[in-house]
């Protein structure tokens, strides 16, 4: 099983350690650094405007990278992984499915290829992204499974019908995103999920104190989350078999109440 992280990665010692042992990655994380605060002063604190900024930015230089895959080998194999893990918990060919920061379908190109004609729907908030998801799904020659590909301001998903998917789906969404639009996802994604359906999502786990680097990253305890999915009636458990996965984000499920 993964180790959870017990340090805080904006500390001074963990900088100063983390430099030592890195010395290629001071000047890239420095260039980070800059960009974002850049793009904080022109987003005016409105994190979904920073984190559509950094998408921009990002998928301009390479789409694959900008969805957290450094090379084209690793894009395929975490979009396996995923996808071997939904199978492997019972995604069906009839079932409906929602994923919550679709991306470039790093995944969703093989769940789209698994299911039904017009059974998938990727939101995300970036234009670029969806841009390049348009490609993805013509290189894959995918456009017969009609797959619907739709561009959000928020998580509040309020634009999708009540009690319309069976799985809904965000890989490494929340790891970027601050407590309260994890809340606000929380709040408003029961009502899209099916009665028997359940709600997977990752998040970079902490067991020391919760924490956030560069805006981009944000660190929480298990716990944290856990109490906000039950806060808005949902059941929620941490997933142990993906975390003997070789992935560093954790897992949580959520349900509806029995």
């Amino acid at each position: 099983m993964r180790k959870p992280q017990h340090h805080d990665r904006t500390s001074l010692p963990h900088q100063l350690r983390y430099a030592l042992r890195h010395p290629r990655r001071i000047v890239p994380h420095l260039r980070r650094r800059l960009r974002d605060r850049r793009l904080e002063r022109q987003t005016g604190g409105d994190h979904v405007a920073y984190y559509r900024a950094v998408m921009r930015h990002d998928t301009a230089h390479n789409p694959e990278a900008a969805v957290g895959s450094a090379t084209h080998d690793r894009w395929l194999a975490l979009g396996r992984m995923q996808y071997d893990y939904l199978l492997r918990h019972g995604l069906s060919t009839g079932d409906r499915f929602l994923e919550i920061g679709c991306g470039n379908l790093r995944a969703g190109r093989l769940v789209i290829a698994h299911l039904e004609p017009g059974a998938y729907h990727g939101v995300d908030i970036s234009p670029e992204i969806l841009l390049a998801a348009q490609d993805t799904l013509a290189r894959e020659g995918l456009q017969d499974k009609r797959p619907y590909l739709t561009l959000v301001r928020d998580l509040r998903l309020t634009h999708l019908p009540d009690a319309s998917f069976d799985v809904v789906h965000a890989h490494s969404v929340f790891s970027h995103t601050p407590v309260e639009i994890i809340d606000e996802c929380l709040a408003h994604v029961g009502r899209v999920l099916a009665p028997d359906g359940f709600f997977d999502f990752t998040y970079n786990r902490t067991e020391g104190p919760e924490h956030q680097v560069l805006r981009e990253d944000f660190y929480y305890r298990t716990d944290t989350l856990l109490a906000l999915a039950r806060s808005h009636g949902l059941e929620a458990r941490a997933m142990a078999d993906w975390d003997e996965l070789p992935h560093k984000q954790s897992k949580i499920r959520v349900t509806h109440r029995s």
